[in-house]
């Protein structure tokens, strides 16, 4: 208890002091002093400066901004419950069967998590949209198409992009559950559904609920999907963008307390997650783990119908974005056959988009992984107020949606000597803060599993803390530094919320290009830029499985 309470007291000083002192600074900097500035300026009067709670009432009473705010706590729900009803069942389909080809089903759910969620967005208008060429073969039939723009559209892409989440956590939770649970349930005459909702879903609940909460999060968050296939259905972060547009003379304030909304839903959602967990214990011994048995016949018919089913139709958007790409086009007409045209018009016209994408990225990536190595040590090894305060603020940009964040920067690095507005080092830093968390967590996962007494060794042979660190930790850190760096980077190319607020003509992406492709209906070079982007994420999922031991599961 002793050696607990001194641990745990005063922090103390040596190089790593100042390395807690320069992270604090710099999360301070970046994330808190942005975010503060969104926050006070929501209760600013435009006009006078004075402190109001008139931003908040107008949107609390308005028609029009109470029913974005419906719209986003709906699609929230819908792409989480849509997300739980896909995940669940493969997950249990997963871990308790033998399914052929079950980590092909795991690598390319992944794939579809990485993608960015756009994507989804634009390949349902190509198949389904009113020109759709699915939408073309059933009328032609003389079936009428239900139309993809709306809530239920929404819904749907929310719901097959973000499955994954509740599917991989929920399957590593079923495979370390106690068998003997549920054999103890049969022997008492449970029936297998009652056995699942009775012994098996509350042992995976915080599994299922930490998955649903990212889900709702992400889907509340989501700016690109809403505004290509909403049309009339608006949504906070859709309405925060665009009067943020209207606001440009001015304060942005209605902007900022419609980003506000935002993150108090977040939070919400969070801390009733905390509470439903907090209720009652979710533990068992994870001894004697379950089994997957095989299955044969009708029954194995349908698992793996049902497996490839889920999967098939949640990769269909990448499939659909990579044949478009290499359709000759004519303009921004597709004019059948196949061909390079797109993609020798993306290098003709948009070389410097590419370029910036990867360039950003990459100066991003690089920053992360080292900042994010020593912050992962500060948050694993120093055991004091100061690194729980950094691990916490750590988790800030998950429920931050990134338009919240791209005003905090706007109205922070704005002037004097941080006038950064319109150039690439803005850029940078939001991918380098939005990112960071991926990062951190990845390298303090591999960093539980070192045991401190490697580094204790170093020290007493007489290397200095930070020496011991570089010469011993870092080496045994590498597979985490790489998934890290791998994950950081694939959502660094494919961000689209925060850079659409930030970009000019000189520092546009790939994310904001395909964005504005798809809204001006230039499907090709809109397809052939989609691509790259996939086949990057695909490059980098593949470099995260070869380094990680527990495979998909270095994606939760």
């Amino acid at each position: 208890m002793r050696e607990r309470a001194r641990l745990r007291g005063p922090v103390r000083l040596d190089g790593w002091s100042l390395v807690m002192a320069a992270a604090l600074v710099l999360i301070g900097v970046l994330l808190v002093w942005p975010v503060g500035r969104v926050l006070a300026l929501g209760f600013l009067d435009p006009q006078t400066d004075a402190l109001t709670l008139g931003n908040y009432k107008k949107i609390l009473t308005h028609p029009y901004y109470l029913s974005a705010l419906r719209n986003t706590v709906v699609v929230g729900l819908g792409g989480m419950l849509g997300a739980c009803l896909l995940g669940v069942p493969l997950a249990y389909c997963t871990a308790r069967y033998v399914i052929w080809g079950r980590h092909v089903i795991a690598t390319l759910a992944v794939l579809v998590l990485v993608s960015p969620p756009f994507i989804g967005a634009y390949s349902w208008v190509v198949m389904a949209g009113n020109n759709g060429w699915l939408t073309q073969q059933l009328k032609s039939l003389g079936v009428v198409m239900p139309t993809i723009y709306g809530v239920h559209g929404i819904v749907l892409v929310f719901s097959l992009k973000f499955f994954p989440f509740v599917y991989l956590m929920t399957d590593s939770a079923l495979r370390n559950i106690n068998r003997s649970y549920e054999e103890a349930a049969e022997n008492l005459g449970c029936s297998a559904l009652e056995r699942f909702f009775k012994i098996t879903l509350p042992l995976v609940f915080p599994a299922v609920s930490a998955g649903a909460m990212l889900c709702f999060v992400l889907s509340i968050a989501d700016f690109g999907t809403p505004s290509i296939i909403g049309r009339d259905f608006h949504t906070l972060s859709t309405l925060a963008y665009n009067q943020y547009g209207s606001e440009m003379g001015g304060p942005p304030t209605l902007a900022v307390s419609i980003s506000m909304l935002m993150i108090v839903i977040s939070m919400l959602v969070v801390f009733l997650q905390r509470y439903l967990l907090g209720k009652r214990r979710y533990a068992g011994a994870l001894t004697n783990p379950s089994m997957p048995r095989p299955c044969s016949g009708l029954l194995g018919l349908l698992v793996h119908a049902l497996c490839y089913g889920i999967v098939a139709l949640a990769t269909l958007p990448m499939i659909v974005v990579v044949y478009t790409s290499f359709l000759q086009t004519s303009g921004p007409v597709f004019t059948g056959g196949f061909g390079l045209n797109s993609y020798s018009r993306v290098i003709q016209e948009v070389p410097d988009v590419i370029a910036n994408t990867f360039r950003f990225s990459l100066v991003a990536t690089l920053f992360i992984t080292l900042v994010g190595g020593l912050m992962s040590y500060l948050v694993v090894r120093r055991e004091s107020a100061l690194a729980g305060l950094l691990d916490a603020l750590l988790m800030v940009p998950y429920v931050v949606p990134g338009v919240v964040m791209a005003i905090g920067f706007l109205l922070t690095f704005n002037s004097g000597m941080l006038d950064l507005v319109g150039t690439g080092t803005l850029l940078v830093l939001m991918l380098f803060i939005r990112r960071l968390p991926y990062g951190v967590r990845a390298t303090s996962a591999v960093l539980r599993q070192i045991k401190p007494s490697i580094e204790e060794a170093a020290v007493s042979l007489g290397a200095s803390p930070i020496k011991a660190f570089v010469r011993v930790t870092v080496p045994l850190m590498m597979p985490g530094v790489i998934a890290g760096a791998m994950m950081s980077f694939i959502t660094a190319i494919n961000e689209l919320s925060s850079t659409l607020l930030l970009y000019t003509a000189r520092t546009a992406t790939m994310p904001v290009r395909i964005y504005s492709a798809v809204l001006d209906g230039e499907f090709g070079i809109a397809a052939a830029l989609a691509t790259i982007l996939l086949a990057s994420s695909g490059l980098c999922v593949f470099v995260v499985l070869r380094f990680s031991q527990s495979k998909e599961a270095a994606f939760v």
